[in-house]
């Protein structure tokens, strides 16, 4: 294996400008993880492109694309919804020719606007809006997936969903060589079929609906704000808001997949980096 200096990683804040904690919660893993493995420097840049229409070239390894508010088809017809898809197709045809390889992770948002753009499955709005730290449960090539070898099974992680990802369109998923790693807590007691919660496209580009990056500490402060909590507990109510409190604060809940999930996802960038680069 050839040994690296830097990474240089693209986050793309879908975000539009709404006050949000997944861009400090994606940094500081960034900044946390740098120098921890192989002495590798992280360097990144963000790009918001929603609210001015940027999104990055090929010159990074890495690209981390955010969550954000509102309906993943807020953007059909618009300039940045086509920069946005363009951008996803550079990437897809780059790893099919060319080294080294572009990882991607897309989240909550993005992964919604990845289903929509590979037509892997319909993205619809839910019933009512999903809130807090659910269990997420793993299918069989999931558990063989290193990006959860980390994990229990079921984990939990920062769920917050208007849309969801359903009925996974199993054709067009094969053809392109995608898999399922991860499907929403099953409620036999609910007719409701359940929602896919993660999704690799190829070795390099996963996609996952829950928050990976949410740090329980930094969100513990921001959801014990006044006017925040008042504003969820009058949406979700006061049992479902403490619930959600009590889970930041334990660490048996949202601890291990903060801390494994997005650096096993740039290990995986870094060892496929120094193998292709020796």
């Amino acid at each position: 294996m050839t040994e690296i200096n830097m990474i240089k990683v693209a986050i793309l804040d879908l975000n539009n400008g709404v006050e949000n904690q997944g861009i400090r919660c994606i940094k500081g893993i960034l900044d946390n993880f740098s120098r921890k493995y192989h002495d590798v420097l992280v360097e990144y840049d963000l790009f918001d492109v929603r609210q001015f229409e940027q999104v990055p070239g090929l010159e990074y390894d890495v690209y981390i694309s955010s969550g954000g508010p509102g309906s993943p088809f807020d953007g059909v017809g618009s300039n940045w919804e086509k920069l946005y898809f363009e951008w996803m197709d550079h990437i897809w045809a780059h790893n099919q020719t060319n080294y080294p390889k572009k990882y991607v992770l897309m989240i909550c948002h993005s992964f919604q606007m990845m289903c929509r753009h590979f037509d892997l499955a319909e993205v619809v709005k839910r019933k009512s809006d999903s809130f807090g730290i659910m269990p997420v449960h793993l299918t069989q090539k999931g558990r063989l997936d290193s990006l959860f070898s980390s994990l229990s099974d079921p984990f939990y992680g920062a769920d917050f969903r208007e849309w969801q990802v359903l009925q996974p369109k199993t054709t067009n998923i094969k053809a392109l060589g995608a898999s399922i790693l991860a499907i929403e807590k099953d409620r036999p007691h609910v007719p409701l079929e359940r929602a896919v919660m993660a999704l690799r496209v190829s070795d390099e580009i996963v996609g996952t609906q829950f928050h990976p990056e949410a740090d329980p500490e930094g969100m513990l402060y921001h959801f014990s704000k006044d006017q925040l909590r008042e504003k969820i507990q009058e949406r979700h109510g006061s049992d479902k808001f403490d619930q959600f409190i009590e889970r930041l604060k334990d660490p048996n809940y949202l601890m291990a997949t903060y801390q494994n999930f997005i650096p096993s996802f740039l290990k995986q960038a870094i060892d496929s980096r120094m193998l292709q680069d020796a």
